[in-house]
């Protein structure tokens, strides 16, 4: 039972950061999701900021959860072990992002960026490689359907994570950015929906999960 609740909070987690993109930019007046980051939502200084911090916490505190949930089903199979091992992580890092805010792009075009823009920028990596090899190790944890659906999930982080990459300085000169919130969604999205995907196969096993064929 615990194993289970363990999972579901894959999926909630997914379920939570979907809905935070949905409710709180209307919370924030003039916000454009396609035109702008999500990080924008959490700025310093931004209205929006006392919300999405609090709702992010729980985010993080559901990953972890299915992180542990992840290890303890993977059994013999290394390779889903440190799947498990990466979220775990990424969700105890994750706790740092409150502290490490942006700054609002008409105070960072005015050179007012500080240290926590910096760190902003080193923990938004940080991130993308730990899901990036998680994905990769999740490739290998299981059979062909599920290695190749893992495959083309990477392909798509790195190519709409370098479409978002693109944008990034004109985010910082407060210049037009039609498209950059698009990107990133689509980006933070098909994690999500990997998340939700290896939830459900791990919910739906009941061998250990190397025997396991996707």
């Amino acid at each position: 039972m615990i194993r289970r609740v363990l999972l579901v909070s894959g999926i909630l987690s997914s379920l939570l950061y979907v809905a935070m993109n949905v409710f709180v930019p209307m919370r924030l007046e003039g916000y454009n999701s396609a035109s702008q980051t999500i990080s924008e939502l959490s700025a310093i200084g931004v209205p929006t900021r006392a919300l999405w911090i609090p709702l992010g916490i729980a985010y993080t505190v559901l990953l972890i959860a299915f992180g542990c949930g992840v290890w303890v089903s993977a059994g013999r199979n290394r390779a889903l072990r440190v799947v498990g091992g990466l979220l775990t992580a990424n969700g105890l890092i994750s706790f740092a992002w409150p502290f490490a805010s942006m700054h609002q792009r008409e105070v960072l075009a005015a050179g007012g960026g500080t240290l926590a823009d910096t760190m902003h920028l080193v923990l938004g990596g940080v991130t993308v490689l730990s899901y990036l090899i998680a994905l990769g190790f999740g490739a290998a944890a299981f059979g062909k359907r599920f290695r190749l659906y893992s495959i083309m999930t990477i392909l798509a982080l790195l190519v709409f994570g370098a479409l978002t990459g693109i944008d990034g300085p004109r985010v910082g000169a407060n210049l037009p950015t039609p498209l950059v919130g698009i990107w990133e969604r689509i980006n933070i999205g098909v994690f999500l929906i990997w998340v939700v995907v290896l939830a459900v196969i791990l919910l739906r096993s009941e061998t250990e999960p190397k025997g396991i064929q996707q």
